[in-house]
């Protein structure tokens, strides 16, 4: 029957663990993964990387391109203009005046018009014999040219109307005749290579874009591998499968720092699972004796010693000693639990530790005079603290009781308890085997019991010094253990002192 239940559990148990991995496993779904998130970032990144400068090349070309016909148009007007001025246009005829008008022009690599105040082209107007120019309406331009020079004081002026680039300045040609230089160029060769230049930012963007969806998953893919890794490692090691190792598919810096803490996470998961598989089983056993001494002594009061008032006597005195045998069980690992829990309150008075310690070491004269235990006292008298008094009492119950367990052939065992620095040091000394370095990590675990197989006077189960960890980080204190192998283990304490001025000053 207790096979059966045991499978249950276990099944209970696998069929817990495989729900809360498939829960977890919806949950990640349901979330953004990180390969996509790392994907988008380097994609995204090169996109704006490129399309950054490809418009800062966009507007570095437009204005230079600006800026040096600007200075062409201003350098070959103002040539235009200066010879204008110092030829004799009013005594040529109409067709000298149009060709060197046009040969100004094309000499220049420039458009070359002499307009009249309305608008109306005055040259050139015809280039040769049976041909003749489509004339233009400059209505609008030569208001605008006319305005820009008003606006200058009617100084030669530069400037751009979106279709071409125009220098233009006042002549005075005719007499009674307002006349005006209009030099221009037209803008479609920077139009065409903005326009050329905005294709090629298009093709160069959608290759860019390629480029960085291969580049990007091959990376991501190569970043959340380990991680991938590490992530079905946990679901092993959840299972309880120790054996994992983090570190096979791991690289980089951080990575392996994580790796490394996994590893570290997983030997201690170990070491407590181990622990709790030998405090269930040391539990199990000394559960069982008492049972088994109770259930015993029981049948052997109602078949052979009931009518025996001596026996009977001695029978149930065996039967309640094993009754408080199984209490005290059941209480050391209620303590611990209420501790850990942060259900016990702690109950802060001010009382003598000195005193308080004798007491406690009273309990244990009974060694002494059956089994030849030697306690070397050395106590300072009147020495007072601040803490909850009687879980101080399991602490030095539990402390002493360790000391007891583990001392040497001799049975000696050294408290003391003295003012030092200010502060009040208990000290308890044995002369056993000492402590393993690689144990002094885990002594303090709830499930740790040394593998020395000698007698112990008095009985545990492995949780004394776990519930004495609990208590004094809950009061923190400082506490620990010196300890050097084969010549014994001294575990202190650091209480708080209360000095007689102080509880003057508070009565």
């Amino acid at each position: 029957m207790t096979n059966h239940s045991n499978k249950a559990r276990r099944k209970m148990a696998k069929e817990t663990i495989r729900e809360k991995l498939h829960n977890n496993a919806n949950r990640s779904k349901e979330s953004t993964s990180l390969y996509f998130l790392l994907w988008s970032a380097f994609t995204a990144m090169a996109l704006i990387i490129v399309l950054i400068f490809s418009f800062t090349q966009y507007y570095v070309v437009e204005n230079t391109y600006e800026r040096e016909l600007a200075v062409t148009m201003a350098e070959r007007g103002q040539r235009i203009e200066n010879i204008l001025k110092q030829s004799n246009l009013g005594g040529m005829t109409g067709e000298e005046r149009d060709a060197f008008v046009h040969y100004l022009g094309t000499s220049n690599d420039v458009t070359v018009y002499i307009l009249d105040g309305e608008g109306k082209i005055v040259s050139p107007l015809d280039l040769a014999p049976n041909t003749t120019i489509e004339l233009r309406d400059f209505t609008a331009e030569v208001q605008e040219l006319i305005n820009n020079l008003h606006g200058n004081i009617y100084k030669p002026v530069l400037y751009s109307n979106g279709v071409e680039y125009v220098y233009g300045a006042r002549l005075e040609i005719f007499p009674n005749q307002d006349s005006y230089l209009y030099v221009c160029r037209p803008l479609d060769f920077i139009n065409q290579v903005m326009r050329l230049m905005a294709f090629r930012v298009l093709f160069l963007s959608v290759f860019v874009f390629i480029l960085a969806f291969a580049i990007s998953s091959g990376v991501s893919g190569i970043l959340v591998r380990p991680l991938t890794a590490m992530t079905k490692n946990a679901s092993k090691l959840a299972q309880g499968d120790f054996e994992v190792d983090f570190m096979e598919s791991a690289y980089g810096s951080e990575i392996l720092e994580l790796a490394q803490s996994l590893n570290f996470a997983r030997d201690e998961l170990s070491k407590a699972d181990k622990m709790q598989k030998e405090l269930i089983a040391n539990v199990s056993h000394d559960f069982k004796t008492p049972l088994t001494m109770i259930k015993s002594y029981a049948s052997m009061i109602r078949e052979i010693s009931g009518d025996n008032p001596v026996k009977r006597n001695k029978h149930a005195q065996v039967i309640e000693d094993e009754a408080d045998r199984l209490a005290s069980l059941v209480n050391d690992m209620l303590e611990l639990s209420k501790i850990r829990s942060g259900i016990d309150v702690l109950k802060i008075v001010e009382f003598d530790l000195s005193a308080y310690l004798m007491e406690i070491l009273e309990r244990f004269t009974y060694l002494s005079d059956t089994q030849g235990y030697v306690f070397k006292v050395d106590v300072e008298e009147g020495l007072y603290t601040v803490a909850d008094e009687l879980k101080i009492g399991q602490v030095l119950y539990n402390l002493i009781g360790n000391a007891v367990n583990y001392t040497g052939d001799d049975k000696q065992v050294f408290v003391s308890l003295k003012r030092e620095n200010g502060n009040i040091r208990f000290a308890v000394t044995d002369t056993g085997k000492g402590i393993k370095e690689e144990e002094i990590s885990t002594i303090w675990d709830r499930y740790y019991r040394s593998q020395e197989t000698h007698k112990r006077p008095v009985r545990g189960t492995g949780l004394g010094l776990s519930i004495v960890k609990s208590i004094l980080e809950k009061h923190n204190f400082i506490f620990g253990v010196n300890s050097v192998e084969l010549a014994g283990s001294t575990f202190y304490v650091v209480f708080p002192e209360k000095t007689e001025a102080d509880l003057q000053n508070k009565e």
